[in-house]
């Protein structure tokens, strides 16, 4: 269960940094106010995923040790890599794919862990 949550915690919070990426995309070459940015529905989505992840986090860290869950976070780095990839199309260098891979294989050994 905690590491199903965990997981949950991870994903919310990619979630969130997805929309949030969506959100400045949309303003990009707009000359507009703070108050049409207010009421794009990528920055109310960024910040509930980023508000429920936290919610979530906490049930995480009453469930493991903050040694283990938080390195478990990196999980961001890769699923993020992935969709800066696949999604917006971004360039990511063989040293960035190597990087990947390292936490890739660290999450492996905290997850035994757990």
């Amino acid at each position: 269960m905690s590491l199903l949550l965990l997981l949950c915690a991870c994903l919310l919070t990619c979630l969130g940094q997805i929309a949030q990426k969506y959100a400045v995309e949309s303003w990009r070459g707009k000359a507009s106010g703070w108050g049409d940015k207010l009421r794009s529905p990528w920055l109310w989505l960024a910040l509930a995923a980023l508000g429920l992840g936290l919610l979530v986090w906490l049930l995480v860290l009453q469930r493991l040790e903050v040694g283990v869950a938080y390195p478990m976070l990196s999980l961001n780095f890769v699923l993020i890599t992935l969709v800066a990839r696949f999604v917006f199309r971004e360039h990511i260098d063989g040293r960035h794919w190597l990087g990947v891979a390292l936490v890739i294989g660290g999450v492996a050994l905290l997850g035994q862990h757990a």
